[in-house]
């Protein structure tokens, strides 16, 4: 259908198709300041192109944020700021949960495809120019890095509750600019998406240089000009009884936002007080542990038949002297002298030594909290261990449903013809923990006729990737005629199919007498916990 197909892959250095994102010029009578494109930023005498400055740097740590009390209150009252706060404190203290975080944020691999899908009424030209233009759009999209900017901002949507970003596109790429979360809000739905508004008065009190002030406005879209100009003017009043001025509309074009379930608060609070118990119960474990390393010698003075001291008080007082004097170098003993008769009181006597232990009750009390298994991170055991990932994998979903349609928004540009054919982007279920197994199903599926790009998408390979490396390969190596896969039944003649099968009886038969019957044993993973005990058991 299409004759010139192997030329269009062959073109080097395609074009892409470029977009003008410059900034509107605004009058520096206005403004103050002479305007520049918001992809570059001044500094001192260089310019920084592409420029994408680290907001979230300009926040302070209070070390408030560790209180119980802080914790509750900003629970109790929705506080969602100081909410964010918290757990960016705790995840920088905190190794518990900051692996929390990563888990979740990082669980999900980000594999994405794109398909192009075609109608009736496309003819060759129109194939060859989708086909032109697919190998561009993989191209921008490779360029953009969209599995780690996708885990970044899984990360920040885990910790923070959300994220608040601004589209930057370049001929080659895309940017993306963080905004401050807690100048941020979204209380409407442009064409499904969140409608970002922000808070102008962020400039003013986070820069108090006027001239830095100015450089880094001017490095963000004309939106944030023309709200600027307009908070300066007292136009951005609140909107509502209890708000603040200074709340301006975004091109929704150019912002997006990110949560879970559409709740802008972290993810993982309430594991945190389960945590500060934890810290509480460790210190008391430590004392515990000094206080069952002390040892005292107890040395009794006699007494005779009639009750009355053997030895005066100045000798006991120079008998206790001496043994201080004989153990003054020893670590964790104490001495003690007395004319009376001393018992040692065990207040844990009522407990067996088969109880649960405090510490560990304690630290699984934080795992139930955060609803994942503890088994993730301190395995010793993996009875439903599989169904905990996956219902960990089921509660971040959501978020890979906005990301899909992240790609589908960057990709639109490309839908020049959408009557003759359009591209979707699809991202993948695959987890670091199932992309094995997800790989082996689409090849599978790929023997049936489906998908053949699927199996190596799964595997991390990105579809540009898997086409260069096919044509380069089959046509410019000519591999597929050097090496000759294994034969099978549909490429055999009925002689060669024969002997084959012949063969086959003969090593089936040999491998039958030299069988010791059963089923294959099955890998460590997929045995029961019962199953791993009696084997231990016989060893």
């Amino acid at each position: 259908m299409i004759n010139n197909r192997k030329e269009i892959i062959k073109k080097k250095g395609f074009s892409i198709l470029s977009v003008d994102n410059d900034s509107a010029q605004l009058a520096e009578s206005q403004t103050g300041f002479v305007p520049v494109d918001f992809s570059k930023l001044k500094v001192g005498n260089m310019t920084l192109e592409n420029a994408v400055l680290n907001l979230s740097a300009f926040s302070k740590t209070d070390t408030r944020l560790g209180s119980r009390a802080t914790i509750l209150k900003a629970i109790h009252d929705n506080d969602v700021a100081t909410q964010r706060a918290v757990s960016n404190y705790f995840f920088g203290i905190s190794g518990i949960y900051a692996r929390l975080c990563k888990y979740l944020a990082y669980m999900y691999r980000y594999d994405w495809m794109v398909t192009p899908y075609f109608n009736d009424k496309a003819n060759d030209k129109d194939e060859n120019d989708a086909l032109e233009a697919f190998y561009k759009m993989l191209r921008y999209l490779d360029n953009s890095e969209l599995k780690k900017l996708f885990g970044e901002m899984a990360l920040k949507v885990i910790k923070d509750g959300c994220f608040y970003g601004i589209l930057l596109s370049t001929e080659k790429r895309i940017y993306v600019q963080e905004l401050p979360v807690d100048y941020c809000r979204s209380r409407f739905f442009v064409n499904g998406r969140p409608a970002v508004e922000f808070n102008m008065r962020y400039f003013d009190l986070t820069f108090k240089d006027v001239t830095q002030r100015m450089r880094v406005l001017s490095s963000f879209p004309k939106d944030f000009k023309k709200g600027y100009i307009a908070y300066k003017e007292g136009k951005l009043e609140p909107q509502f009884p209890g708000d603040v001025p200074g709340w301006y509309m975004l091109d929704p074009a150019e912002t997006f936002k990110f949560n879970l379930n559409g709740s802008d608060a972290p993810t993982l609070l309430s594991v945190i007080p389960a945590i500060l118990d934890l810290d509480e119960a460790k210190e008391i474990d430590k004392q515990k542990m000094a206080q069952q390393l002390l040892k005292i010698i107890i040395q009794k003075m006699p007494i005779d038949k009639n009750g009355d001291l053997v030895f005066d008080v100045d000798e006991a007082r120079q008998l206790h002297q001496n043994a201080i004097g004989m153990l003054k170098k020893a670590i964790g003993i104490d001495v003690l002298t007395t004319f009376a008769d001393v018992e040692v009181a065990d207040m844990d006597k009522s407990r067996s030594s088969t109880a649960v232990d405090d510490l560990e009750r304690v630290e699984r009390a934080v795992f139930n909290e955060a609803g994942i298994s503890q088994m993730q991170f301190n395995t010793d055991g993996n009875i439903a261990l599989e169904k905990s990932i996956l219902n960990d994998a089921a509660s971040l979903y959501n978020l890979i449903l906005q990301f899909e349609g992240f790609i589908n928004d960057i990709i639109d540009k490309y839908n020049k013809k959408p009557k003759k054919y359009y591209y979707r982007a699809q991202m993948l279920t695959t987890t670091i923990y199932n992309y094995e197994q997800m790989s082996k199903l689409y090849k599978e599926q790929m023997q049936v006729g489906f998908s053949k790009m699927l199996p190596q998408i799964a595997l991390g390979q990105a579809q540009s990737t898997i086409l260069a490396n096919a044509y380069f390969e089959n046509d410019v190596l000519d591999l597929v005629n050097m090496f000759i896969p294994p034969m099978m039944s549909s490429t055999m003649n009925s002689d060669v199919l024969n002997r084959v099968n012949q063969q086959n009886k003969e090593n089936k038969t040999n491998a039958d007498s030299d069988s010791t019957g059963g089923r294959p044993e099955k890998a460590d993973d997929e045995k029961s916990e019962k199953t791993i005990m009696n084997e231990e058991s016989q060893s």
